[in-house]
């Protein structure tokens, strides 16, 4: 698949990813907003039905107070000596609405029987005037009811207005009417905000400013005189996100989906470029093949000239040159069956107790003439009073030897190669050993991946540079497996450094 098209999926699948998230974050906004507006206006519902409550509760108790005053000081009374003695009942209604009846007592038939219709009808009329003005009367001393709760209610302590266990019975009422069954905690203030009286865990700060709901109590009174009442949800949070917990499963799951797909992705390019480093491989391994082949190839056919076979000095340079090229060939068939190695969870290791001061002096001793060959230098500085390591040897000296060839392999080609090795003891029970050249040196950029099987820096892939990309690899893998670290100090044209460091043997 091409890399343009992985590219386009990816972004398709990334916008579809990106728009599924908005959609479901958005939807769950919006109903937290629509929970919180529901919740804040069946709490102001509430809240104004506890404030009528108690005005109403005040003006009955003014109203039970004055008014029985009223009616025992104006209205008339009548009383019976226990005889039913009968009489006569007149009822009538007043043009101002009022209904009333007036009982003649006594013995109808011992009326006097002079008593003319228009005498009846004059009495009438008296009392119904009588009435009226009875009426009007009470409806002054009404109004002046009213004017007293208006005016004299305000004086009395909010604390007897509106008691703390009525404003609370009435808060639990009123909420319970509007569906909020849930804990609160409320207080009542002055109009300079002290507190009057408040439930026991009030503390507004806990929840926030914009979770505190206020109203007014008795909105008449004079403004110096006003009070209010103030509550908040402890649990207001949960209640309103109730609404939207069976939104999370969907939004994990599509999270899940996103994570799933991006390591994919990632996995994706990660083969596309080992496929890529494959191919280089595949072209490098050719090529390295190719030329010892063609010479053995050459030598062969030279072998057949009858003026070659009869000169001793012509077969012993071609033999010496098939010699060559055969170690050659099967060197590079040695780098290519490394590769089975990275195949495996564990290499098999022939472990045994090494002198790593010894094994590298014979290293380096053997690879003195290849140094040499280029017009270069190498030294060693065995300083390790303790060199014993426990390693595979065989393994350990093709380390060194890949550190050491890497080093001439890129080489400054305007400067002589220098090369030093070293070993030292840390504090810590262990070795490190230090290959150090000055050649062209290591991106920063390539220094994470020198490691990586198949890589080459940038001047690898060029064919005056042999390789595979496989010994730094190799070297990284062997390192780690005998439980040992290896890094890299680099620097373009100035040189690198490798330091490994392995666990000495215990005694």
């Amino acid at each position: 698949m091409k890399k343009s098209t992985i590219w386009f999926l990816t972004i398709i699948m990334a916008l579809t990813f990106a728009g599924l998230l908005y959609v479901q974050i958005m939807y769950m906004k919006n109903m937290v907003r629509m929970r919180d507006d529901q919740f804040s206006e069946g709490v102001k519902r509430s809240l104004y039905a506890v404030s009528t409550a108690l005005e109403q509760e005040e003006a009955k108790h003014f109203l039970e107070e004055d008014v029985a005053q009223i009616e025992s000081s104006v209205l008339p009374s009548y009383s019976s000596n226990g005889t039913d003695i009968g009489g006569v009942k007149y009822s009538f209604t007043t043009s101002g609405g009022v209904v009333g009846d007036i009982t003649l007592k006594g013995n109808v038939n011992a009326l006097e029987p002079q008593i003319s219709s228009a005498a009846v009808q004059d009495r009438y009329r008296s009392l119904q005037e009588t009435l009226r003005t009875q009426y009007l009367y009470q409806r002054s001393l009404l109004n002046e009811v009213i004017l007293n709760i208006i005016s004299q209610s305000s004086n009395r302590p909010i604390t007897e207005r509106a008691d703390s266990a009525q404003v609370a019975s009435l808060l639990h009422t009123e909420f319970a009417n509007n569906g909020l069954n849930l804990p609160f905690e409320f207080a009542v203030v002055n109009r300079n905000g002290a507190v009057v009286y408040k439930s026991q865990d009030f503390n507004p700060a806990k929840t926030g400013h914009n979770s505190v709901f206020v109203q007014t109590l008795f909105p008449s009174d004079a403004k110096n005189r006003m009070n209010y009442i103030k509550v908040y949800f402890p649990d207001k949070k949960d209640y309103i996100f109730q609404s939207i917990k069976f939104m999370i499963p969907s939004f994990v799951f599509t999270l899940i989906l996103l994570i799933v797909f991006v390591y994919t992705i990632i996995l994706a390019f990660r083969q596309k470029k080992l496929t890529e480093m494959k191919n280089d491989f595949i072209n490098n391994m050719t090529h390295e093949f190719k030329t010892p082949i063609s010479t053995i190839s050459l030598a062969a056919q030279m072998l057949n000239d009858n003026s070659v076979r009869k000169s001793p000095k012509m077969l012993e340079h071609i033999s010496t040159v098939i010699n060559d090229e055969t170690k050659r060939l099967r060197f590079q068939v040695e780098k290519v069956l490394q590769m089975s190695m990275f195949d495996r969870q564990k290499a098999t290791l022939r472990l045994q107790d090494v002198d790593a001061n010894v094994a590298i002096a014979n290293i380096v001793h053997t690879f003195k003439l290849k140094v040499e060959k280029y017009g270069g230098a190498i030294s060693s500085n065995l300083d390790a009073e303790d060199s014993m390591v426990t390693v595979d040897e065989m393994h350990f000296t093709n380390v060194i030897f890949n550190l050491l060839d890497n080093a001439v392999k890129y080489r400054r080609e305007d400067e002589p190669l220098r090369l030093q090795v070293s070993t030292r003891n840390l504090s810590d029970s262990r070795l490190e050993i230090s290959i150090k050249d000055n050649g062209i040196g290591i991106r920063k950029e390539d220094i994470k991946k020198i490691f990586d099987k198949f890589f080459r820096v940038s001047t690898g892939n060029r064919h005056d540079v042999k390789g595979f990309g496989l010994g730094l690899a190799y070297v990284h893998k062997m390192v780690r497996e005998l439980h040992g670290t290896i890094s890299v100090e680099s620097e373009v044209n100035k040189g690198t450094n490798f330091i490994l460091i392995l666990p000495l043997t215990k005694n």
